[in-house]
């Protein structure tokens, strides 16, 4: 087949033949690789059919609040949508919001697509009043306290977003995904390749918050105490997360709790909450529950298992059915406990209250997998071009979206985890943003950077994202770091969806820093994310010795840090023109005194949300994910630590003056409206 040809049949199915790296070059696809997507697709490149969209409708037809469809239909045909509710209405503008059904009959044959009718743009309550809003960052599970079982829990987050609104003037607290991990250990330690993103991890529980904890005997109570022990005992050191250690006791100590009988009002919650999350949630506890029994990837389990639908899993969940209870039941416990830590920080004054994020993907061998089927791409990882600081490309192996059959289901899988990631939650960030555009596709068993971009239909994907923000009256951050088509920054603010601007990103075309006036107004601006090194790293270009001794740099060490150290350089030395820094600043010496400096610049910002990362207000000098590896650095099981490397708990964040005092320099005029005077 003529590599025309073959490009005519990508350009058909959304598959990029060339792209643009990180330094503007135009960068041509193999053939081979866009065989292999397009074959994981189920197009074959010599005989591709009809495509999508070259019927008479396309896989979905989304239309924005108020506006004139404009899809076309040819003379003669007739037209009705169904409404979400079984109302019959014209195909005209004034469609109410939701996912519809549109029917067309062309000469006697009946056609008919999902129709979405979405909002034009997204405008929550809590940024009406057009002021800035400010908040803490925090991968909850490595803010630990005295009480919490070695991993930060919903408590901890709970006690946090309180401090931080009373004390501070916090109007929002950012955390990584909650969402769900194995039922059994191992357990992935990446808050970001979860087994579903629909439902949470039970490891996020605190023990002695569920009700029924109350009602044990003595005995039982002292036998929960002992699994509890040597994990707080742990959560006082430094010593690296244990996940494996925590979720073992927890299920344990879970699994004596779900025997305990519950009074008539909760055993009347719990049956409300169980018929309003109805097939999807036994569904996603029958894969739990099979998890414990053939491991947590479905792929190697008996084949008669590996369908959702069949027969033959429906008769193992009956024969598994007292684990399939005890998994709903654990997403009831999480569900009360993620609505109590959001009403915590309302009550607190929090003006948003916890903004959660939505990782980009999930496991290959997942419960999403399982339960979404044929809307995921098999034999495909998402990931991320080469760029500046991961000049390897990175592979995150997860299954895309599969645009056609996902439009074809009117974005409902898409519909789901985004309303179950609302609904006790007051914003979302959504990692890695343009995924709703495009994402990088890699071809299992390649190298990261022998991939290719997979297109989406952004109308669907986005006027979804909007429709559920909504309903939640949320407000949505998309993280839009990295290689960007300008174009999709212009849509995603139409829309009234807030970027994500980092300092040491924000440069003008000839590499210098950007004055504060310079930068964008809706956005979340941060120094840095959770992808990046904390800022007293950073200064002390301890970053880039890390990543030689990783072996992630493709150019000598020496110019890596001639690199590095002059963009230090450049932002400390636009610190001291602006006044926000000493002259005589020692940035090695004394990293508090930049890093106070640089909120002082996000402060002078036009940027609409600011983002604190907890730990460069505690000092903490160690990445909590080194892109690139996996086992090589200890990703996503750094527990908080101050810059001399003492356990930072939400105990002494609370209580400890000195900390508090070191918080509010870090903070300056971010931390002066305290909701107490």
């Amino acid at each position: 087949m003529r590599d025309v040809q073959l490009a005519q049949v990508a350009e058909q199915y959304g598959v990029a033949t060339t792209y643009e790296d990180w330094r503007g070059r135009q960068v041509p696809v193999s053939p081979d690789t866009i065989r292999h997507v397009l074959s994981a697709l189920g197009v074959d490149p010599k005989n591709p059919g009809r495509g999508p969209g070259e019927g008479l409708l396309p896989p979905a037809v989304v239309v924005r609040e108020g506006k004139a469809p404009d899809l076309v239909l040819p003379g003669g045909t007739r037209s009705t949508v169904e409404t979400a509710d079984g109302a019959l209405l014209p195909f005209d503008p004034g469609l109410p919001l939701g996912v519809h059904t549109l029917r067309v009959t062309d000469n006697g044959t009946e056609h008919d697509a999902p129709l979405l009718v979405v909002p034009d743009r997204i405008e929550p309550t809590a940024l009406r009043e057009n002021r800035r809003l400010w908040g803490l960052m925090a991968q909850i599970y490595s803010v630990r306290s005295r009480a919490s079982w070695g991993t930060g829990d919903l408590r901890d987050l709970s006690e946090l977003a309180d401090w931080s609104a009373r004390d501070l003037g916090a109007d929002f607290t950012l955390i990584n995904p909650v969402h769900a991990t194995e039922p059994v250990t191992p357990v992935e330690p990446s808050p970001y390749l979860p087994v579903s993103r629909r439902y949470a991890s039970p490891l996020y529980i605190r023990v002695e918050d569920v009700p029924e904890y109350a009602r044990l005997d003595p005995a039982q109570r002292e036998g929960v105490q002992r699994l509890a022990r040597p994990l707080r005992e742990r959560g006082r050191t430094a010593d690296l997360l244990d996940r494996d250690a925590v979720w073992d006791a927890k299920r344990t100590a879970l699994e004596i709790l779900f025997q305990v009988p519950r009074a008539p009002g909760r055993e009347e919650a719990l049956r409300h909450y169980l018929e309003s999350e109805g097939q999807p949630l036994v569904e996603f506890a029958t894969w739990s529950a099979l998890a414990e029994t053939h491991g947590s990837d479905f792929r190697t389990w008996p084949a008669h298992l590996r369908d959702v639908g069949a027969l033959a899993v429906g008769k193992e969940a009956l024969n598994l059915w007292p684990r399939v209870e005890f998994h709903r039941w654990l997403q009831w416990i999480l569900d009360e406990q993620l609505a109590q830590a959001q009403h915590s920080a309302l009550n607190s004054g929090m003006g948003v209250g916890i903004v959660h994020d939505l990782a980009i993907g999930v496991q290959a061998g997942g419960a999403d997998a399982w339960m979404y089927g044929d809307a995921l791409v098999p034999g495909l990882h998402v990931g991320a071009p080469p760029d500046e600081f991961n000049q390897l490309g990175q592979d995150w192996g997860q299954p895309p979206w599969n645009p056609t059959r996902l439009a074809q289901l009117g974005y409902g899988p898409l519909h789901q985890i985004l309303s179950q990631s609302l609904r006790h939650a007051g914003g979302l960030r959504m990692d890695h943003v343009m995924g709703m555009f495009r994402l990088w596709c890699v071809p299992e068993g390649a190298s990261a950077d022998q991939g290719t971009y997979l297109r989406f239909d952004h109308e669907g994907m986005v006027g979804t994202l909007a429709l559920a923000a909504h309903r939640a009256d949320a407000v949505v951050v998309g993280e839009d770091l990295g290689t960007v088509e300008p174009w999709v920054r212009d849509h995603l603010a139409d829309r009234g969806i807030f970027g994500t601007s980092v300092l040491w990103f924000e440069n003008d075309s000839e590499g210098e820093p950007l004055t504060p006036d310079r930068w964008r107004r809706d956005c979340l601006a941060t120094v840095a994310t959770h992808d990046l090194p904390p800022v007293a790293s950073y200064l002390s270009a301890e970053h880039v010795e890390l990543r030689d001794r990783l072996g992630l740099l493709n150019r000598p060490v020496a110019e890596e840090l001639a690199d590095s150290e002059a963009r230090v350089a450049q932002w400390c030395a636009l610190l001291v023109y602006l006044g926000l820094l000493e002259e005589d600043a020692d940035p090695v010496g004394d990293p508090a005194s930049v890093v106070a400096a640089m909120h002082a610049y996000l402060a002078a910002t036009p940027a609409r949300m600011l983002g604190v990362a907890l730990t460069d207000v505690v000092g903490e000098r160690r990445m909590q994910n080194q892109p690139g590896t996996s086992t090589e650095y200890p990703n996503w099981r750094i527990p908080l630590t101050s810059s001399e490397g003492e356990p930072v708990l939400v105990d002494e964040l609370l209580a400890d003056p000195r900390m508090v005092a070191r918080i509010r320099r870090t903070l300056g005029p971010l931390g002066t409206q305290s909701r107490n005077t």
